[in-house]
């Protein structure tokens, strides 16, 4: 917001120099960007204002702020009763708004006997002190207002229009609408615009149109002032590419109750420097502006939030500076007060605000440094669970390194990736291909390779853990969850490359399955998971498993698929798992067992079974003994003959021989012979019945 601050000091009881308004603005939270001289002693302020702030972004609500801030009395611009009339009759122009949703209030004003020509000496300096260009008198008073009250406006020259009914309304698809920057716009349905029968005159809130535009030879025009939805506004800029000084405004809600005010503002000032009259009446087509709200702030409550022994007089003085109205009234535990905020703040609408406003002018830095007083409790994290820091140094020690990606991203990612045919969509998002929200955290992952490998890296290893959204109707509302939307937690890596850096002692060779594998088992550790055969839409489908914890499926790993490495332009396919980092997160509570009294035997065994058969189906087998006496079970060798060989004789074609090593105990008792071999022969007996394998001769 550039504001001029000879500009300033006129709506001021006393001027201000550069450096106090700055001091002043600064610490009532409103920064100076930058400062710059302007010729005759002027000085040019850049103020950042907030987005909630709309009513600062013109000078009289910068000198407001100032002279809450520095005792000051603010000295508002004089505005006529009432409008110099022609006539007492009806406006002679109808305005036609059926929704009042989208435009709370539209107001018309038929002003003549105007004379357009150059602006007067003060009103030219004034413009161009904060870098606006002088067009012509009207034009000029318009952007004044705009600039000294914070109020839009708009001029369509009377000779110009069709028809005497000015239309409020959505733009048809294929309409088209020439604007006063000199470009053509083809409009969408659901902009609104301001149109005459003809057509489309005036994209609202946005910009005027070229056909109506006011020139030397304009004697009559029409005044518009009225507000906007902001929504509506910022939809049509934000399509459109179209930045205005109305629009910024108009985005930040600009209160019905401030429009009669600028409205008297602006035909007082045109009939000053370009001589027009109001054509009889005034039409307004609208919601009447709302009455002012109460809000009850309790200064005993006051004082509690701050910290600080602020009294009830200055807290009165402090919100009366701010143009609310204020009424006292004594109780016990300190003043209450009922207080009604003016129309150009509709940001304060509960105690807290008002809090925040008295703090704010107040000064922060003069607020006492109290340390708040409030019981403090421990948060004991139940010993079955470890914290999400355990998990990433696990990772990290396995030669993963953390990356941090986006929660919105490609939706070609969530179609190809994850599978995910109506993903979550962004309303607002910050770059047009970040349109979605995840569902996996694979995209990120993969992005992260292409990005290291754009940098020449001939060894990756990442991972990442966040929260991924998919639709779920029975998720509810609640205070950490959004109804229809389901948000896991999950944790993925990605490994491609050299299994080991570059060093001396092995060969090299790539990543494979089964490296993945073993990370994930060791990140797991002491429990363990099944690998079960599966199929999933980012993973090669005959190398990729799903992972199942206690029977639970937690997750996926397995290699990228040989499409989306072509698709993603990789030059060797990763290895990829995602699992639910809550189930990663869970662990066995320790429990104490005494150590065993006997000694473990084992024996090793080789049975042929089908290729088919996993090393899942073949460990669950053995287990299902009935005698206890198996205490675990490894498999240590896999054989399968190249071709016809005399160790092949026993094999038939599909088939292969594993080996087995069995560990038998019982805690009680020395193991004899006898039960050792009958432990033996029930285990090869069960694996010939669930199984189909046999012992190998």
């Amino acid at each position: 917001m550039k504001v001029s601050l000879a500009w300033l000091n006129r709506l001021l009881d006393r001027p201000v120099s550069a450096d106090e308004a700055e001091h002043a603005l600064t610490f009532a939270g409103f920064p100076i960007e930058s400062r710059q001289p302007l010729p005759g002693g002027d000085e040019l302020l850049d103020v950042e204002v907030t987005s909630n702030r709309g009513d600062v972004l013109c000078h009289l609500g910068v000198a407001r702020e100032v002279a809450a801030a520095t005792g000051r009395a603010l000295r508002p611009p004089a505005v006529p009763p009432a409008d110099r009339t022609d006539g007492a009759g009806p406006c002679p122009i109808a305005i036609d708004n059926a929704d009042h949703a989208a435009c709370p209030l539209f107001t018309a004003t038929v002003i003549t006997g105007l004379r357009p020509g150059p602006s007067p000496q003060w009103l030219r300096e004034a413009l161009e002190a904060i870098g606006q260009r002088s067009i012509n008198s009207i034009v000029d008073a318009t952007n004044f207002v705009l600039h000294e009250l914070g109020q839009p406006s708009h001029v369509f020259d009377l000779a110009t229009l069709r028809g005497r009914t000015l239309v409020v309304r959505s733009a048809a698809k294929g309409e088209r609408l020439a604007l006063l920057d000199g470009s053509t716009r083809d409009l969408a349905a659901g902009e609104w615009v301001i149109a005459d029968e003809r057509g489309p005159i005036s994209l609202a809130g946005v910009m005027g149109g070229a056909e109506t535009a006011v020139s030397d030879r304009t004697t009559a025009v029409v005044l518009e002032v009225a507000t906007w939805r902001p929504a509506m506004v910022r939809g049509a800029a934000r399509r459109l590419q179209i930045r205005t000084d109305s629009s910024h405004r108009y985005e930040r809600w600009v209160p019905p109750a401030t429009i009669e005010h600028a409205r008297r503002r602006l035909v007082g000032l045109l009939a000053e420097v370009a001589g027009g009259r109001v054509q009889d009446g005034v039409a307004r087509v609208g919601a009447p502006p709302e009455p002012a709200r109460s809000i009850t702030l309790r200064t005993a409550r006051l004082r509690a939030v701050l910290g600080a022994p602020v009294d009830d007089a200055a807290a009165e003085r402090t919100l009366t500076a701010q143009g609310v109205a204020v009424t006292a009234r004594p109780s016990p535990a300190g003043a209450v007060l009922e207080c009604a905020p003016p129309s150009h703040r509709p940001d304060l609408r509960i105690e807290e605000d008002l809090i925040e406003e008295v703090a704010r002018i107040v000064g922060y830095r003069a607020l006492p440094d109290t340390p708040p007083l409030a019981p403090v409790t421990a948060h004991i994290r139940a010993e079955a669970n470890r914290g999400l820091s355990a998990v990433r140094h696990a990772l990290a020690g396995l030669g993963y390194q953390e990356t941090i990606g986006f929660s919105f991203v490609e939706e070609r990612w969530e179609h190809e990736l994850a599978g995910n045919a109506d993903p979550i969509r962004v309303l607002n998002p910050i770059a047009s291909p970040l349109a979605v929200m995840r569902s996996s955290l694979m995209g990120s992952l993969i992005a992260a390779l292409q990005g290291n490998l754009a940098r020449k890296a001939s060894r990756v290893r990442v991972f990442e853990t966040g929260r991924v959204f998919r639709r779920d109707a029975s998720v509810l509302d609640g205070n950490r969850s959004v109804a229809g939307v389901a948000q896991p937690r999950r944790v993925a890596g990605l490994a491609w490359g050299r299994v080991d850096a570059l060093q001396w002692g092995s060969k090299e060779r790539a990543a494979d399955f089964f490296d993945v594998k073993g990370d994930i088992e060791a990140l797991l550790a002491p429990r363990q998971a099944n690998f079960v055969p599966a199929e999933h839409p980012a993973l090669h489908p005959g190398r990729c498993a799903r992972i199942e914890l206690d029977g639970q499926a937690i997750g996926f790993v397995g290699e990228l698929h040989p499409r989306w490495r072509q698709g993603y332009e990789l030059p060797s396919a990763p290895m990829l798992f995602e699992l639910d980092l809550d189930a990663v997160l869970a662990r066995d509570v320790p429990a104490f067992a005494a150590l065993p009294r006997q000694q473990s035997v084992f024996r090793d065994i080789a049975v042929v079974a089908g290729e088919q058969v996993s090393h899942a189906a073949l460990m669950e087998a053995i287990a299902a003994g009935q005698g206890g006496l198996v205490r675990s079970a490894r498999l240590f060798d896999i054989y399968k003959p190249a071709g016809t060989t005399t160790a092949a004789a026993d094999m038939k074609p599909g088939e292969r021989s594993l080996a087995v090593r069995l560990e038998l105990l019982d805690n009680d008792n020395t193991l004899t012979d006898e039960r050792i071999d009958a432990t033996v022969t029930e285990v090869i007996a069960r694996l010939g019945a669930r199984l189909g394998a046999r012992l190998r001769g």
